[in-house]
């Protein structure tokens, strides 16, 4: 392990030729948006950047300042890259939108239903009051575009937790990956045959979009169980979404 630790950080140019690597990795993901090789590109640059912070304080403890100043300065740098790209995708995004949805077309002749509620009443009375003879969910309108949330309906199933995968349906692109399980996430139990309701604890975010540029995106409701047996999909339909616009 020492061996190994001096053959990475003895050199000081070879966790900067690891970041090298781990930051063209994400200028390409920002490139094809990929989602699964997105997450990847910034796993491996974290640790590309975690090694230039080992890599600085051991030149500093082997008394060479210029290469630990070096060193802080790629570290830094990218840093401020990442603040300044953000911001720019900030502004960028808040006047025009990201565009992600400009040239998508909702197919004809599908089952396509529409989000209940208008923002301001998320769950109309004529929802609260509905009973349903078989498990089925409704997607609700929030209190912006792009901001949902969702009952499900279901009968005998054991102790827990249901969830949401959604996909841009033309191009099966998965969407708000990463952080749509664990806002759509409701803890369900029903030991009886009867159709229980459960209730999303609040809202979950569609990032892919913009305001006023609709498209359609199959929702499946996913159950996983306490007892650790595979998870499986129990429904899924299609509704007319639209993205969030920060």
């Amino acid at each position: 392990m020492k061996k190994l630790f001096t053959y990475c950080f003895d050199k000081w140019w070879r966790p900067i030729l690891f970041w090298a690597v781990a930051f063209g990795l994400v200028v390409i993901n920002e490139i094809i948006k990929v989602n699964d090789f997105g997450i990847v590109s910034y796993w491996i640059l974290a640790i590309a950047l975690a090694g230039l912070i080992v890599s600085g304080i051991y030149q500093l403890i082997k008394r060479r300042w210029l290469k630990a100043l070096f060193t802080g300065l790629f570290f830094g740098g990218t840093i401020a890259a990442f603040v300044l790209y953000g911001l720019f995708m900030f502004f960028i995004e808040t006047v025009d939108g990201n565009g992600w949805a400009d040239n998508l077309t909702i197919p004809e002749n599908i089952d396509l239903n529409l989000p209940k509620g208008d923002g301001f009443q998320t769950r109309p009375d004529s929802i609260n009051a509905l009973v349903k003879n078989e498990v089925d969910f409704e997607l609700y309108n929030s209190f912006q575009p792009g901001l949902y949330e969702y009952d499900v309906w279901l009968n005998k199933i054991e102790n827990g937790t249901v969830y949401l995968k959604a996909f841009e349906i033309t191009q099966e692109y998965q969407l708000s990956i990463g952080r749509l399980l664990k806002q759509s996430s409701i803890k369900v139990n029903n030991q009886s045959d009867k159709i229980l309701k459960f209730e999303s604890n609040g809202h979950f975010t569609i990032y892919e979009g913009d305001w006023g540029k609709p498209y359609a995106a199959r929702f499946e409701i996913w159950f996983k169980p306490n007892n650790k047996d595979k998870e499986r999909k129990l429904i899924e339909k299609i509704y007319k979404i639209e993205g969030w616009m920060r």
